[in-house]
């Protein structure tokens, strides 16, 4: 359902919805977590990139965005 809100192209290396699921899991395990970037397990990815990939994505608005739509789209719920 949130796969048309987020950034990201068909047909890129890896693909676009295996590398979102993967991104936004790591960011998950940190919101759940509490951690440090640096102690992401490596199942996610490299830290760094993962946490650059965060940051472009909040000074582009995404994360707003996405919550919006989960805020006033009922279908989210």
């Amino acid at each position: 359902m949130l796969e048309p809100l987020l950034p990201g192209r068909h047909g890129a290396w890896g693909g676009r919805a295996r590398d979102n699921r993967l991104f936004l899991n790591a960011v998950f395990w940190i919101l759940r977590t509490g951690a440090p970037w640096r102690d992401l397990p490596p199942d996610y990815g490299d830290w760094k990139n993962t946490h650059r990939r965060f940051c472009r994505w909040r000074d582009k608005g995404v994360w707003a965005h996405l919550l919006e739509a989960l805020i006033t789209n009922p279908d989210f719920e």
